[in-house]
């Protein structure tokens, strides 16, 4: 199995137990092999930024020790490059752009989101795994 990178939302349902999305967030995280799970730095950011905006020293902590597990994929000036691209032509939020580009620009095999819009613009790379 190739790399998957991993939306934010994914990530932020799993760590923080999403009501209706938690579970069936984990258990399909669970389901890959070790070291085929990718974020980059952008996830990272959108994950903590609401820990550290309530000073939420544990869920800021538990992110941290997660996070760790993933495969950290390079925000490169080419991934830079791939999302203005990919804004212009779909309108993504810059966001969005990275992540696709990201997962387009490392090669992955796939770029799990619960976002339509990212599946619209990626041309089969973005699936719905929830």
């Amino acid at each position: 199995m190739g790399l998957i990178y991993v939306d934010t939302c994914l990530v932020v349902y799993a760590f923080e137990d999403h009501p209706v999305w938690g579970a069936k967030a984990r258990e399909a995280l669970a389901a890959v092999p070790a070291g085929c799970l990718a974020i980059s730095s952008l996830v990272k950011l959108e994950c903590l930024v609401a820990p550290l905006r309530t000073n939420n020293l544990t869920l800021q902590s538990h992110y941290e020790r997660g996070l760790a597990h993933f495969s950290l994929l390079a925000l490169t000036d080419e991934v830079f490059m791939r999302a203005a691209e990919l804004r212009a032509r779909f309108s993504l939020r810059t966001s969005d752009a990275l992540h696709l580009a990201a997962a387009q620009c490392h090669g992955c095999e796939a770029l799990w989101t619960n976002d339509n819009r990212l599946a619209q613009a990626s041309r089969g790379l973005a699936q719905q795994v929830l």
